[in-house]
């Protein structure tokens, strides 16, 4: 790496932390005020203890190459080697560290993503306890599948995370609310966002993250990355018109929430496509990704079940939709960027990479329910996920971390 790639890829590390503030006042500002801490608090805990999961055993399992192939479940030749297990077994150059720090970064918003379906009702030690170990099973190997497994020789292809992060989390946060159960009222008692300025604050901010997110998966300043910047722009713009559009016909009314919905559904959607598509083609991302989830997230209250933040809706739903559409749109001749060599899609040529998306994708969906429903059962049947109904009723703030984020309690804020 020259001075200019590492330059890049600092900041693009730095802008995917702060996405997770960003996330977590967007998911904060659609709970309920009495849950907002703990939403905060919830998300800012993966910055915390994944690093050092990453750093000690995660990164080595999840990125690095077996020398017999790559179809292991994790990777990494480590058994019988445990010195080559975390940082002391790298290289400890720049362009080794600055890819360690990058991807886990990635590692730290994943499990964040998850917390928004759980919200109101989940103990702070059960999530506490849940994170690592989801980390350790089910992010980790899913990583390693995607990048350097048997995915990416299977020809699949996903340029910053559609299917290892959002369908992942996605699903994962399906099976925890199946065991978690449904809030205290849940469907016929709605619970607006309590704060849309802090929705439309912590959207900028996953918007302005995203960037580094996406363009930062590049690996270099190049054109890649700037092909995929351009694309994620354009996106999310055209995900939120989707949207508003959408909700105005359906509902009458075109809504703060729905634009920040809209962008962050075509934001997912792009993801997996970012560095790999061309020309208009992130408009209709967006603009599919943007209409469908607005759909998508009313399936909770035709099937049942309690996803509070609708994550599954926006980000699995989003990251289906981006896996498929890739599937027909990638073109290797819009990418100016030498090291760019992956399947046409449908719509080039191509017709195996539409196949190999869905087994991917659909191998993901499999293992990530399985593991994270199994998870979750031990979980509940140990220390217990659910906090009391007394602590719903009085709010998560105060039940599990003895404050509160409004000081008013004669106002409108202490009876929400």
């Amino acid at each position: 790496m020259d001075s200019g790639d590492l330059a890049w890829m600092l900041i693009s590390t730095a802008l995917v932390v702060f996405m997770v503030p960003g996330l977590a006042l967007f998911y904060g500002g659609m709970d309920r005020a009495k849950n907002v801490l703990n939403m905060l608090t919830m998300n800012m805990y993966c910055i915390g203890i994944v690093p050092l999961l990453w750093v000690t055993v995660a990164w080595t399992l999840g990125n690095s190459a077996n020398e017999e192939g790559s179809g292991g479940f994790f990777g990494g030749d480590f058994i019988g080697n445990w010195d080559q297990i975390g940082l002391d077994g790298l290289n400890q150059d720049a362009e080794s560290l600055i890819f360690v720090a990058f991807l886990m970064t990635f590692a730290s918003i994943t499990p964040a993503l998850i917390s928004g379906a759980v919200a109101d009702r989940m103990k702070f030690a059960a999530w506490a306890t849940f994170v690592p170990i989801w980390v350790l099973l089910v992010y980790t190997p899913v990583t390693y599948w995607v990048y350097s497994g048997w995915h990416e020789e299977m020809g699949a292809i996903d340029f910053a995370g559609g299917t290892a992060i959002h369908i992942n989390a996605a699903v994962a946060a399906l099976a925890l609310v199946m065991v978690l159960g449904k809030r205290k009222g849940w469907p016929e008692e709605i619970s607006p966002p309590h704060s849309l300025p802090l929705v439309m604050l912590g959207t900028g901010i996953l918007w302005f993250g995203w960037f580094g997110f996406n363009a930062g998966s590049a690996g270099a300043a190049n054109g890649q990355a700037v092909q995929a910047l351009l694309n994620t722009f354009v996106a999310g713009a055209a995900g939120m018109i989707g949207w508003l559009a959408i909700e105005r016909i359906k509902d009458g009314h075109a809504t703060s929430l729905g634009a920040a919905s809209g962008v962050v559904a075509a934001l997912v959607a792009i993801t997996p496509a970012a560095g790999y598509v061309g020309g208009l083609a992130s408009i209709a991302f967006g603009l599919v990704a943007g209409v469908s989830c607005y759909f998508l997230i009313q399936l909770k209250n035709r099937f049942g079940y309690d996803d509070s933040l609708d994550v599954v809706g926006v980000h699995g739903g989003g990251g289906i939709i981006g896996g498929l559409m890739l599937g027909f749109f990638a073109d290797n001749s819009a990418i100016s960027n030498d090291i760019a060599d992956f399947q046409d899609g449908v719509f080039f040529g191509g017709g195996s990479l539409l196949v190999d998306q869905i087994v991917a994708m659909g191998s993901v969906i499999i293992f990530s329910f399985v593991v994270t429903y199994g998870i979750a059962k031990v979980l509940d049947a140990t220390i217990g996920l659910r906090v009391s109904p007394e602590a719903e009723d009085v709010g998560l703030d105060q039940a599990e971390h003895a404050e509160t984020a409004y000081n008013h309690s004669d106002s409108i804020f202490g009876r929400l």
